[in-house]
């Protein structure tokens, strides 16, 4: 079970690849809204359609000042890889090590018969670091109620 509302949210620093190298990226963001989007798995259909979607409508979530992270248990390399293939323009960390994936104990056992992988969820996380909003999907082809996340974004901004 997810991580529950009220509570502080773990603090992890990991890996993101872009064209410029690999970058620390350390959450939750001190002074920053940030929504947190653990999915399976790189080049699967339904973690395409959910961070292509996320991509689209990314404005709607700048609007409400949070920034949009996504995290799966991929190497960065696959996951920039991914991006340029899909045109995902939020930014992914790999949680390789599966490090943050049990800090928010949204680790989803042996998916498929190929391994431990992240849990598809969504956070909320408020300036302050602390949990806002918490979401495990009942399994991983669904997605998180991305409506009652903007809800609770517009009541933060």
């Amino acid at each position: 079970m997810a991580l529950s509302i009220g509570s502080q949210a773990p603090s992890f620093t990991l890996k993101s690849k872009s064209a410029s190298g690999l970058a620390d990226v350390t959450l939750p963001a001190a002074g920053k809204i940030t929504v947190i989007l653990f999915f399976p798995l790189a080049f699967t259909g339904v973690c395409t359609q959910e961070l292509c979607d996320i991509t689209a409508g990314l404005s709607s979530y700048s609007d409400l000042n949070a920034d949009v992270i996504g995290i799966s248990v991929d190497s960065p390399f696959a996951q920039e890889a991914w991006a340029q293939k899909e045109k995902i323009g939020i930014t992914l960390v790999s949680d390789l090590n599966k490090e943050a994936t049990k800090a928010y104990d949204v680790l989803f056992p042996g998916l498929a018969g190929i391994g431990d992988t992240s849990a598809r969820a969504a956070f909320v996380v408020d300036k302050n670091g602390v949990i806002q909003y918490a979401e495990q999907t009942a399994t991983p082809k669904d997605l998180p109620n991305f409506d009652a996340v903007k809800a609770k974004l517009a009541t933060l901004a």
